[in-house]
């Protein structure tokens, strides 16, 4: 569960492994919100993103299906370039990633990266997916600004 007073912007999760952590309100994006819960913490440069993986995250090999860590690094994409969004309502309009090996249901995925550059409407972010020491996806992608 999280804690949401104006259902706007981040909250902060109230039980779990991720207590203390924060999420985006259960309507803001109802999709994450049915295959996470995807938290994070930290500001600027020391943003790290995480998830507990599920079996409902596998494939039918048993790993991590790759719709599961791209839809996690679109999260880290907003969570990461949060600060130079500055509010602003966003939208992804680019996104790359590369695979780079399978996860389990062992570990906690973790995700950080950078802002690269934030324009007056553009916000561009990459990053890195792991999972223990495995380097899982790597990840870019550029984030529009939308009016309110």
């Amino acid at each position: 569960m999280a804690e949401n007073v104006e259902n706007a912007g981040p909250i902060v999760v109230s039980e779990g492994p991720f207590r203390g952590w924060l999420t985006w309100g259960a309507g803001e994006d109802p999709f994450e919100t049915a295959i996470g819960p995807f938290c994070f913490r930290g500001a600027g440069p020391d943003v790290t993103c995480a998830f507990e993986p599920k079996r409902s995250h596998l494939n039918g090999g048993g790993t991590i299906h790759g719709g599961a860590l791209m839809s996690f690094a679109d999260f880290c994409l907003f969570a990461i370039g949060h600060e130079a969004l500055a509010g602003a309502k966003a939208v992804t309009v680019a996104f790359h990633c590369e695979f780079l090996a399978p996860g389990g249901l062992d570990e906690t995925i973790e995700a950080r990266g950078e802002v690269l550059r934030a324009t007056r409407s553009l916000v561009f972010v990459r990053g890195l997916i792991t999972q223990g020491r495995r380097s899982l996806l790597a990840f870019s992608g550029t984030l529009k600004k939308i009016a309110a």
